[in-house]
C-alpha cells in the first residue's frame, strides 16, 4: 500500500488545495481525493506533469507525464497520456471537489508518479477531442494555475 499526498497552490497563494493519493499493489487503480478552493467557477483540467521541479513552475513542470508516447485524451480513452486525470468543476465559491479513479496512474512500480508534479489548469480539458493539434497534446487546457509534488505520506 502506497499513500501519499499534493500540497497545491497557486503562484500567489490564491488557489490552494490538498490531495490524497493511494495505491494498494501495482496492478490496482490509484485513488485521487481531496478539495481546491479559490478556483474560478466551472472546469479546470488536471494533469499529471513530467516533472516535480518547482524553480521557474510552472514552466519547469514540463507537459504532460506521458511515458508511452500516446495522444493526450480523457480518463476513459483506450489512448491518452498517463498524466490525464481529466477535469475538476469548481462551484461558484470557486471549491471543487475531487475524486478520481485512475488505472494507468502509478505510486508502486518504474512508472510512479512519486516526485512529479500535479497541476491544476485554467481551462477545461477537452479530452483530446478539440479537433485542434493542442488537443491531442493537452487538451487546450491552458496553462497550470496551481501546482504541487506528489509525496510520500508516512
Amino acid at each position: 500500500m502506497a499513500k501519499c499526498s499534493v500540497k497545491l497552490s497557486s503562484v500567489d497563494g490564491a488557489i490552494q488545495g490538498v490531495l490524497k493519493l493511494e495505491q494498494a499493489s501495482e496492478a490496482a487503480p490509484t485513488t485521487i481525493q481531496g478539495e481546491i478552493t479559490g478556483l474560478a467557477p466551472g472546469k479546470h483540467g488536471v494533469a499529471v506533469l513530467v516533472s516535480g521541479d518547482l524553480s521557474n513552475a510552472p514552466t519547469s513542470l514540463g507537459e504532460h507525464f506521458n511515458p508511452h508516447g500516446k495522444n493526450h485524451g480523457g480518463p476513459d480513452a483506450d489512448e491518452r497520456h498517463v498524466g490525464s486525470l481529466g477535469n475538476v468543476e469548481a462551484d461558484a465559491d470557486g471549491k471543487a471537489t475531487v475524486s478520481i479513479s485512475d488505472k494507468l496512474v502509478k505510486l508502486i512500480g518504474p512508472q510512479s508518479i512519486i516526485g512529479r508534479a500535479i497541476a491544476v489548469m485554467s481551462q477545461e480539458d477537452d479530452l483530446g477531442l478539440g479537433g485542434q493539434e493542442q488537443s491531442l497534446i493537452n487538451g487546450n487546457a491552458g496553462p497550470a494555475i496551481a501546482f504541487g509534488v506528489v509525496g510520500i505520506q508516512c
